[in-house]
C-alpha cells in the first residue's frame, strides 16, 4: 500500500505501489472481507498520497499530482484531470513522491526522493514542494533526501520521515518550514531555476562534512536540524509514515502525540514533541510491532482509529506478507506507559501514563541515561558517536504522582539522550509496557 485517506462517504480509498486505487466499503466493520474492496483506478504511477476535496480525490504520484472523479456514480473514477506536473523524474528507482493531506491553506505539500542517494538530475528531485489550490507549484524547502512519508503534526505543522543515507546518520523526524533547508544540499541546483529565488530566497551555504547537526544549526540560518532522531536498528531502519492523533483521548491516553511507521521493522513508533527556543524537538517510544508488511502509509482517525498499510515490494521487511491493510483500535485499556520525556534546563521531566510507585521513582537507581549523535556527513550514514553516561542525581516525585522531575549532571546538546527506566513500577505494581525513550535534545531550555 502506497497511501490512504478516509473520505467524507465512509469510505477508505487505498493505493498500490503498483498503480491502483481501491475504495473499502465500511471499514470499521468489526470483520473487513475482500466483498467490501472494490477497484476505483489504475494505471497510475505509484501513488504515494492522497488526499479529498469538492468530490475530487487527489492522488500524488511520481510524475504529477492528478484529480480523479467518479460521474457517472459506478464506483470506478472515469475523469482523469492533471492538477500539476511541473517536476520532473526518470526511470531510477529512487525518485518517489509523497504528498500529505491539504493544509489549512488548502494547499498540498509534496516531498520528492533524489536521483539515488546522492544528487537531483531532475527538476525539483530533493525538495518539497506546495501546490495550492489554484494548481501553482511553489518551492517550499531544500534539503530532502529519501522520505518516507508526509503529515501534519501540533498547530497543523508540517512534518516528514527521510531515511539514513548520504548527509543523514540515521532515520529522521524533521519539520518542514517555508524557505528553510533540512540538510541534504544535493538539489541546491534548483535555486537557479525561474522563479525560486524570489520565494526562498538565496541558496543556503553547504553544511561541512564531518560536523554535527547542532553546530551546523549554529552556522547556517537557513538549515533546521533534525526534530527526532530515530537510532538505527534500534528503533528501525526505514522511517515512512507520519500521523497525529487528533483523536480527543479515543485512542487511548496520546492524544496530540505523534505516530511513526518503519518499513523495515514493521512497527509504529509513537513520538512526543515540545517546542524550546522556538524549534521542535521530542522523544521516539516503542508503541507496537508485528504488522504483516512494512509499514508506509499511517493514517489516525478523529473516531480513534488507526489505519496502516505495508509494501514489502523492492524492500524487506519483518513482516513477510507483499502487502497489508490494517486497522488498529484501542482496547479501552491504559497501558502503564512513560507518557512524555520533557526537557528541562538541567534534567528531564517524565510523565505516566498511571500512578507510580513513589519509593521506586524516587530512586535515581531506577534510571539510566547514556548518549550519543550522529556525524553529519556527505558518506552514506553514520555509526553512533561522542558517547557520555550523564548521572541522574535526585528523582523528584510530583504530588500526583504521575510525574518525576529527573536532575542530570551532564545534559548534552545535539544528542540522543537514551533514558532507560525499567525498575519503574506502576502503584498496583505493573511494569512499564516499554520501559525506553530516545530523546533529541537539539536546544536546552533556560528552565
Amino acid at each position: 500500500m502506497g497511501a490512504i485517506c478516509l473520505l467524507p462517504n465512509g469510505k477508505l480509498a487505498v493505493s498500490s505501489r503498483r498503480g491502483e486505487i481501491w475504495m473499502v466499503t465500511d471499514p470499521f466493520a468489526p470483520v473487513v472481507e475482500a466483498s467490501q474492496f472494490k477497484r476505483f483506478a489504475h494505471g497510475l504511477h505509484e501513488v504515494l498520497g492522497l488526499a479529498e476535496r469538492d468530490g475530487w480525490l487527489y492522488v500524488v504520484q511520481r510524475c504529477d499530482v492528478s484529480r480523479l472523479k467518479d460521474r457517472d456514480g459506478d464506483g470506478e473514477a472515469d475523469l482523469f484531470e492533471v492538477v500539476n506536473d511541473e517536476f520532473e523524474l526518470n526511470g531510477d528507482y529512487h525518485e518517489y513522491t509523497f504528498g500529505s493531506k491539504f493544509d489549512s491553506r488548502g494547499d498540498l505539500w509534496l516531498v520528492l526522493c533524489l536521483t539515488g542517494s546522492f544528487s537531483s538530475e531532475d527538476k525539483f528531485r530533493g525538495w518539497c514542494l506546495r501546490v495550492n489550490a489554484d494548481g501553482k507549484l511553489v518551492p517550499t524547502t531544500s534539503g530532502i533526501r529519501s522520505p518516507g512519508g508526509i503529515g501534519f503534526g501540533p498547530n497543523g505543522d508540517v512534518f516528514y520521515t527521510d531515511n539514513q543515507g548520504p548527509w543523514n546518520g540515521t532515520c529522521e523526524l524533521k519539520q518542514l518550514v517555508p524557505g528553510k533547508f533540512v540538510g541534504h544540499p544535493g538539489g541546491f541546483r534548483w535555486y537557479d531555476a525561474p522563479g525560486v529565488k524570489e520565494v526562498m530566497g538565496a541558496k543556503p551555504a553547504e553544511p561541512q562534512s564531518g560536523s554535527r547537526f547542532h553546530v551546523e544549526a549554529e552556522k547556517i540560518p537557513e538549515y533546521l536540524p533534525p526534530v527526532v532522531m530515530f537510532p538505527y536498528s534500534k528503533m528501525g531502519n526505514s522511517s515512512s509514515g507520519v500521523t497525529y492523533d487528533n483523536s480527543s483521548g479515543q485512542f487511548g491516553p496520546f492524544a496530540g502525540q505523534m505516530f511513526v511507521a518503519d518499513q523495515s521493522f514493521s512497527t509504529v513508533m509513537r513520538v512526543s514533541l515540545e517546542q524550546v527556543n522556538g524549534r521542535y524537538q521530542g522523544a521516539c517510544y516503542n508503541f507496537r510491532e508485528g504488522f504483516g508488511s512494512g509499514n508506509v502509509p499511517i493514517e489516525m482517525t478523529t473516531s480513534g482509529s488507526m489505519f496502516v498499510g505495508g509494501t514489502n515490494r523492492g524492500w524487506g521487511s519483518r513482516g513477510k506478507a507483499p502487502f497489508a491493510l490494517e486497522r488498529m483500535d484501542w482496547s479501552g485499556r491504559v497501558p502503564f506507559e512513560i507518557h512524555e520525556m520533557r526537557a528541562k534546563s538541567d534534567g528531564f521531566e517524565l510523565t505516566f501514563t498511571e500512578t507510580v510507585d513513589p519509593l521506586l521513582a524516587g530512586d535515581v537507581k531506577s534510571y539510566t541515561l547514556d548518549t550519543y549523535t550522529y556525524i553529519f556527513q556527505s558518506s552514506y550514514g553514520s555509526p553512533e558517536v561522542d558517547h557520555t553516561t550523564p548521572t541522574v542525581e535526585s528523582a523528584t516525585v510530583a504530588a500526583d504522582g504521575k510525574s518525576v522531575r529527573l536532575k542530570v549532571n551532564g545534559l548534552q546538546k545535539g544528542h540522543v539522550h537514551h533514558l532507560q527506566a525499567a525498575a519503574i513500577r506502576s502503584a498496583t505494581g505493573h511494569p512499564l509496557l516499554h520501559h525506553e525513550a530516545y530523546y533529541t535534545l537539539m536546544q536546552i531550555p533556560a528552565e
